[in-house]
This record gives structure tokens, C-alpha cells and sequence, in this order.
């Protein structure tokens, strides 16, 4: 029994493994101003990803996952719709059926309009929404979890600086330029998950050769997202997810590792179509 509640805990991590990978990219100190320019994708952009968790040090195929963009309206405003969805295998559906899919639409100045989460995990199943809207210099989100029984929890937020969701603050991470990170360096921001607002801290590690799930190496920028924990008097950092993104102007994620309790998980780029550029950070033999 124990086994399997791991199983179940590892598939709901998973479930989250794709969107928390995303919203961490390229995060840097933004204040107020949200609007950017778009340097990094175009409309028709698609990459797929296939998870995976290590079971009694085998590492066992645990879904699929994919990341869609395409140019659209929302309220009459061009904007771009970006949808992630994932997937449990067959396999791992008899111990925990996983159906996550991921929305969010950004202006055409990439400025987060509205996100959603619909999470079909197990028995449960939730939606998580988030409006954004701007006045003053001021940034505001209201976030609310709809359960399946019909209960409400609803929230708002305001901050100075610009507020993200798991996937809007990768149309703007991407369009970054990292030359100027140091290694160890720490970024901070807001994020706003459907219930709350948190304050997420990544550290820039270096740069590092990776193989994906397509048989080619990529050149890719390293980052880990950690968390804080007590240890006695002190502040104890715990890395939580390594990533690593196409060191390029398409700045992909290309894999991600994910420390558990129990064990890890990761997820590999299989194939990506639609790019807006070459893909320059592959590197040949």
C-alpha cells in the first residue's frame, strides 16, 4: 500500500512538473511595467515532452506532455493562447489517472490577461483561474478554485511589481537575454497559482551539454528552483528542480529534474515544429 501511495504522490508531482518547469524559466526582477516585446516564439509553436519517475531504480515511463502557442483574441484584444497539457500513461493510470491541461492568454505586449487550470488527479478534480488586470502602476489578480462538489475559494492580490501565472511568465521569460547572469545568481517573483500569490526564488548555475529524448545534444542555461527550509537557527537551501533551457534565442526547455522525498522524476523534449528560429544550441558530434 505504501508503495502505491508513493506512486500516487509521485503521478500528482508529475502533474505539475511541466507547469512549474515554465513559470520559473528566465525569471528576472520585473516591477510594474509588464508589457515586453516578443523575441522568442511565433504562433504555431508546438514541443512535446514524455515524464518520467525512477520506480525501485528503474525509471518508468509516466505520461506525456505538450505546449501549444497560437495567435487569438481575448475581450477583442489580439493576444497569444498558450495551452500545456498532461498526461498519465496507461501504466500509471491504475494507480492514479492524471489529466492537467493549462490555458493562459497574454496581450500582444505579453502582459497576463487570464489563466485557468483544470486538474483531473485521482478522484479529484479542480479548476483554477486567475483575471489580471492593470491600473495606477499597480498590478492586480483575482484567483479562484472551483471543487467538483461546487465549494468556491476565491482571493485577490495587488503588487508594485508585474504578477505571473505558470505560463504567462514564460512568454515573457523567454524573450530575455541572460548573457548578463552571473552563476549563482538568485531571482525573485511573484507567481499566482489559483489560490494564491508566492514568492518563487530560481538560481542561475552555469551552462551544460544535454541529451534529450531525440537523440541530439543541446547547449543548454542551467537553473535550480529552491526552496527554504529550518535547519536549527538557520535557513537551509533544498534544491527542488534543476532545468535546463536551449541556450538560444528560442530559449526551449528541453529537461527538467524533479528531487522527491522518495525518488526523482524528469522530463525529456522530444520534438519541437513551429520554432521561430534555428534551434543554434545543437551541438554536433
Amino acid at each position: 500500500m505504501k508503495e502505491v501511495v508513493n506512486v500516487r504522490q509521485k503521478c500528482r508531482l508529475l502533474g505539475w512538473l511541466m507547469a512549474g518547469f515554465l513559470f520559473l524559466l528566465f525569471a528576472t526582477p520585473l516591477h510594474a511595467q509588464c508589457p515586453a516585446e516578443n523575441k522568442a516564439f511565433k504562433s504555431g509553436e508546438h514541443v512535446m515532452y514524455d515524464l518520467y519517475f525512477n520506480w525501485k531504480f528503474i525509471w518508468v515511463k509516466a505520461g506525456l506532455a505538450s505546449l501549444t502557442t497560437n495567435a487569438t483574441t481575448y475581450q477583442h484584444r489580439p493576444a497569444f493562447r498558450f495551452n500545456l497539457l498532461s498526461i498519465s500513461s496507461k501504466r500509471v493510470d491504475f494507480f492514479f489517472k492524471m489529466r492537467d491541461t493549462l490555458t493562459c492568454y497574454v496581450s500582444d505586449r505579453l502582459e497576463p490577461l487570464y489563466f485557468r487550470k483544470g486538474a483531473e488527479e485521482g478522484k479529484r478534480y479542480t479548476v483554477d483561474e486567475a483575471w489580471f488586470n492593470y491600473k495606477d502602476g499597480v498590478s492586480h489578480v483575482r484567483q479562484s478554485r472551483s471543487w467538483l462538489g461546487g465549494r468556491v475559494d476565491t482571493m485577490s492580490y495587488s503588487d508594485s511589481r508585474c504578477i505571473f501565472d505558470m505560463l504567462s511568465i514564460l512568454a515573457q521569460a523567454r524573450s530575455y537575454d541572460p548573457k548578463d547572469y552571473k552563476v549563482g545568481q538568485k531571482i525573485r517573483f511573484p507567481m499566482a497559482t489559483g489560490r494564491k500569490v508566492e514568492e518563487q526564488t530560481l538560481i542561475y548555475r552555469g551552462k551544460e551539454n544535454i541529451k534529450a529524448n531525440n537523440d541530439t545534444t543541446y547547449r543548454c542555461l542551467v537553473f535550480s528552483f529552491v526552496e527554504y527550509v529550518k535547519d536549527g537557527n538557520k535557513e537551509k537551501e533544498k534544491e527542488v528542480i534543476t532545468f535546463f533551457v536551449s541556450d538560444d534565442r528560442n530559449h526551449l526547455p528541453i529537461r527538467l529534474d524533479l528531487y522527491l522525498n522518495f525518488g526523482c522524476a524528469k522530463a525529456f523534449l522530444t520534438s519541437v515544429r513551429g520554432n521561430r528560429y534555428p534551434l543554434d544550441c545543437i551541438v554536433k558530434d
